[in-house]
């Protein structure tokens, strides 16, 4: 640098320019690394503390962001009890609460929705549940994004834009997966008595899977157009009275209940029941999973646990 300021102004032009060059390179390149990265941050602690108060002040660091980071998703989506749940909450941010989540948080989402990916790419199964997923974030990236400039997603629209091409990728590579049938030989579930089919399909609570199960041979197609099946299936989801508001009849005169599913799923919200959920404790407000130890005072902590619905989840963030 001495060197240089012996020189004219002109050379002294070129330092600052070259100087300002390395930055620019070195920030670059650290923006990638940082977008590269897939480790996500822990906390000891698989636990937050939720403050009973509602408003901004109250809340300090307990922000959606900051239970996004404390609790452990990653582990979550290797418990097939707790996948459908992480998935919902998963969309349900996608949505409207991508925002509301810091840097940090928002990596970590991403590193968990590729984690999700690939265990759907590798066990084959929650295909479309994942693809909807994709679906819905990429629709509300490209609403925020075109809004970069209002300064509502933290990072840099180059980083943006890398993570929207990653879920095209996604999306493209569940849209390529062939299942193939197992090369095992033995009782498949159409050698089953009817009556065991009939009881196993009235275990799916999804209307989509009785149709695409129906699709498998003809005699399933026969046991997907069961009346009682598709009866018990709306009254599992809706009430009495969002039925009656829908009642659509068949030419025979009687009541269609496949067509009254699909109607009333474009009505009203299904009912939602996950194998395992994140609980609140009433006694010490900390939010976990079931069976996480956490500094709780409550003689007996198990009776003071509630569960939450992944919009109740994201409710007691709103303030």
């Amino acid at each position: 640098i001495h060197s240089f300021c012996k020189k004219d102004d002109h050379n002294k032009e070129n330092l600052f320019n070259s100087l300002n060059y390395d930055v620019a390179a070195k920030k670059r390149k650290k923006d990638l690394l940082n977008n590269k990265a897939k480790i996500q941050y822990f906390h000891q602690e698989k636990w937050i503390y939720v403050h009973k108060g509602s408003t901004k002040e109250r809340h300090g660091y307990c922000t959606l962001g900051e239970a996004f980071n404390r609790l452990d998703f990653s582990s979550a989506i290797l418990d097939s009890r707790r996948f459908n749940y992480v998935v919902r909450l998963l969309e349900l941010i996608a949505k409207s609460q991508l925002t509301s989540l810091s840097g940090i948080a928002q990596k970590n989402y991403m590193n968990i929705l590729e984690k999700v990916v690939q265990k759907v790419l590798e066990d084959q199964q929650n295909i479309r549940l994942i693809r909807e997923l994709l679906q819905t974030l990429y629709t509300s990236l490209c609403t925020l994004v075109q809004r970069v400039g209002k300064s509502v997603l933290v990072g840099n629209i180059n980083m943006w834009v890398h993570r929207m091409e990653s879920i095209l990728h996604w999306q493209q590579q569940l849209n390529n997966i062939q299942i193939t049938r197992p090369a095992f030989k033995g009782t498949t579930f159409t050698d089953l008595p009817l009556c065991l089919q009939l009881n196993i399909m009235q275990r799916l609570s999804d209307g989509r899977d009785l149709v695409s199960l129906g699709q498998v041979a003809p005699d399933l197609q026969v046991l997907s157009e069961d009346r009682l099946l598709w009866k018990k299936l709306c009254q599992y989801h809706f009430t009495d009275r969002q039925i009656r508001k829908r009642l659509i009849l068949s030419d025979k005169g009687q009541l269609d209940w496949k067509k009254m599913y699909f109607k009333l799923i474009r009505c009203y919200p299904r009912k939602e029941q996950y194998g395992d959920t994140l609980q609140l404790c009433r006694h010490c407000h900390i939010l976990s999973w079931k069976g996480t130890d956490h500094p709780c005072t409550a003689n007996n902590p198990e009776t003071c646990s509630t569960s939450l619905s992944p919009q109740e989840f994201i409710n007691l963030f709103r303030f």
